[in-house]
């Protein structure tokens, strides 16, 4: 057993885990954040994707042991109960999902994307959405939620592509 120390979601929080125990697991069993889901548990669909210290990882190839001290952001994060996020709003605007089960993944590594290149390039958006499958093949509406939350981020004053200056 190890202690793991991390802030989820801007909160703090400590939980005693087997050592084998992976950041995914402990999102979605220990602290009830369902919203990161488990799909091919090889870290080839995405659909587990989260941000750790700003970074969008696979969170079913992560130990959360290695996440101990870091900040996660997860699908839950990126909104409020007042209001959703830029990028779930685009969703939602879009049309970006069809069954949803790969929602919560690719919302996080586009959040990712606007934070570090945010160009609204069909190719470079193919590019940053190659971790994350949609077995709906939605893309379609993806791509304009990508485009659409650029967007939203930009008049709201947010930065996009901040990460590269």
């Amino acid at each position: 057993m190890i202690r793991v120390e991390l802030r989820v979601n801007g909160e703090a929080v400590s939980r005693e885990v087997d050592d084998r125990t992976l950041l995914v697991e402990l999102l979605r069993y220990e602290l009830g954040l369902t919203g990161t889901h488990v799909g091919c548990d090889t870290s080839q669909c995405g659909a587990c994707t989260v941000k750790l210290d700003g970074a969008a990882v696979k969170s079913c190839a992560v130990l959360a042991a290695q996440a101990s001290g870091g900040e996660v952001l997860t699908v839950e994060g990126l909104s409020t109960p007042q209001q959703l996020g830029e990028v779930p709003a685009a969703f939602v605007a879009c049309h970006g999902l069809q069954c949803g089960f790969c929602t919560p993944g690719m919302m996080m590594a586009i959040d990712y994307y606007l934070d570090t290149d945010g160009s609204l390039d069909d190719e470079r958006i193919h590019q940053a959405l190659e971790g994350n499958i949609c077995r709906c093949t939605g893309y379609v509406n993806i791509i304009e939620a990508v485009k659409h939350a650029a967007h939203a981020r930009i008049e709201a004053g947010k930065p996009v592509g901040r990460q590269h200056g």
